[in-house]
Formats: structure tokens, C-alpha cells, sequence
């Protein structure tokens, strides 16, 4: 199927999920693209799902935070074809464990002992500067803080590329193209959290759009192993497993205060049109 016939039955899809013409027609093209790589790999998203997602997508270019991103992976669709697409581009498109994973209309949950998601993203070759880079994930379940559990990321020997949002002694670790270890504060799981390294030496650490400490933690070569979402990749060996449910992930480049701030804003109205924000 291509060209007008391919569109038609788009928008007969569309249509059949309770979205009429006028809003077919004012969707972005890129979440347009994400909606029929969804439909491709057997996956389905609600009206509203939809709706949320389109307005996510204008309100990242709105405030330039389309262009930084390399992987985003909004969680909606409560299945692993779905939740498994990027929403930036047809790259990193994930995998999930087969088993382990619970899809729900909120997100996805790991069950803490096998389940992680691929996103095949590998910081040295994808992402675009050591200097430049931050981490992002949007947990909707509180936990106390645990030294074995990682939410996102990778790392080789002391390559540090993943987070901990809330580590033993209400610490929060974003260690970004890191070769030692630096904390903030944090005695909560709950929220967007977003790391963001804006130069050789600092790193953002971010809850809800609002920074918890920039400590100074000079960068190193990033790793070359694939980030894992729910778990840590490390060196190639799946360790750290999380069982904090994620409703928003995303990887790219570093974000500057204002950005990170209008980040929050656009994630977090999307989490409220599908009543699930917290």
C-alpha cells in the first residue's frame, strides 16, 4: 500500500480511534510518523494517547527541545510494540525482555530482577558530545532509596553514562560521560527527573524542571555499550535492575536551564492529558 491509498487507510485508522479529519490534519508530520510506526510493528494508541502525543511533539520544537533529543520514548500503548518505537525518529527502536515487563495504560514496570528494555542507543557512537549530553525518566512509583537499583544507562569500568534517581541515603546520581561519582540530595522517586551535562564539568541534576545541584564532575570518553532502560547495561552484563514504573524516557543532548524547565512543562502536561502525572 502507498502513496493517496496508504494515506486514506491512515486516516481511516485515525478516524476509527475516534479522531476526526480537522485533527488529522493539524498533526505534526514526526507524530504522524511515530503513530504509523506504532501501527507497523502491531501495536494501537487511544484518541487520546494520540492527542497527547501530537501536542508533546509541537511543544518540543515550540521551545527547541526537538532538535537536542536522539531518543524519546513517551511509554504510551500499553504494549512492548508500542512502547518500544522512538518517537524522535525510525533509529533506537527498542527491544523489551520478552518477560518481566508490565504494559499499562500509565507505562511500563520492571520487575526488578530480568526485565530491561534495549534502546540499542550507544553513547560513543550516538550521541553527540561527551560535553554535551543528559539522561531523562519520568518515574511514577515511590520507593525508598536502593543502592541496586538503576533506572537507565550504561557504563565501562569508570564510563559512567546511567542515574539512580533515588540511591541509599536520599541520594540522586546523573552520571553523564562521568569517570567518578557525583551526588545531590533527593529523598523522593517520584517526578521527571532529568540529568543534563552542559559542559566539560558540570552536571544538572533536575526533579520536575527545578535543579537539586550542578555537582562538578569533569567528563570522560563515553562508553560504547547500548543504554538500557529498567536496568544497567554494564560492559555488556544486564545488573541493577529497577522496579519503578516509567511513563517518559528520553537521550540526547545536554539542555541549558530554560530548556530543562520547558522540558518539565511539555512532559508533564502530556502525563496530565493521560491522567497519569504525579
Amino acid at each position: 500500500m502507498s502513496g493517496i491509498y496508504s494515506e486514506i487507510y491512515h486516516n481511516m485508522i485515525l478516524a476509527s480511534h475516534g479522531i476526526i479529519a480537522s485533527q488529522i490534519a493539524s498533526f505534526d508530520a514526526d507524530a504522524l510518523a511515530f503513530f504509523a510506526r506504532v501501527t507497523a510493528a502491531g501495536g494501537t494508541l487511544s484518541a487520546t494517547e494520540k492527542i497527547a502525543t501530537n501536542q508533546l511533539v509541537l511543544d518540543l520544537k515550540a521551545n527547541s527541545l526537538w532538535t537536542p533529543m536522539k531518543a524519546i520514548y513517551p511509554m504510551v500503548g500499553a504494549s512492548a510494540a508500542a512502547c518500544a518505537q522512538n518517537l524522535k525518529s525510525s533509529s533506537f527502536t527498542g527491544t523489551f525482555t520478552s518477560t518481566g515487563w508490565t504494559f499499562a495504560s500509565t507505562g511500563v514496570t520492571p520487575n526488578g530482577t530480568s526485565a530491561y528494555f534495549n534502546t540499542t542507543l550507544v553513547p560513543s557512537t550516538n550521541i553527540s558530545s561527551q560535553n554535551s549530553n543528559h539522561l531523562s525518566f519520568y518515574s511514577r512509583s515511590s520507593q525508598i532509596g536502593s543502592a541496586t537499583m538503576g533506572e537507565m544507562g550504561s557504563y565501562a569500568g569508570t564510563s559512567y553514562f546511567h542515574s539512580h534517581i533515588r540511591y541509599s541515603g536520599d541520594l540522586y546520581y546523573m552520571l553523564l560521560a562521568a569517570g567518578s561519582v557525583g551526588t545531590v540530595s533527593n529523598n523522593t522517586s517520584l517526578g521527571f527527573f532529568n540529568g543534563s551535562r552542559i559542559n566539560s564539568t558540570n552536571v544538572n541534576h533536575l526533579r520536575n524542571g527545578v535543579s537539586l545541584g550542578n555537582p562538578l564532575i569533569a567528563s570522560v570518553a563515553m562508553n560504547s555499550y547500548s543504554i538500557s532502560i529498567g536496568a544497567l547495561n554494564n560492559s555488556g552484563i544486564i545488573s541493577n535492575y529497577s522496579t519503578k514504573e516509567c511513563a517518559f524516557a528520553s537521550i540526547g543532548d545536554g539542555l541549558t536551564d530554560t530548556q530543562a524547565s520547558n522540558f518539565y512543562t511539555a512532559v508533564q502536561a502530556f502525563q496530565t492529558t493521560l491522567s497519569r502525572n504525579v
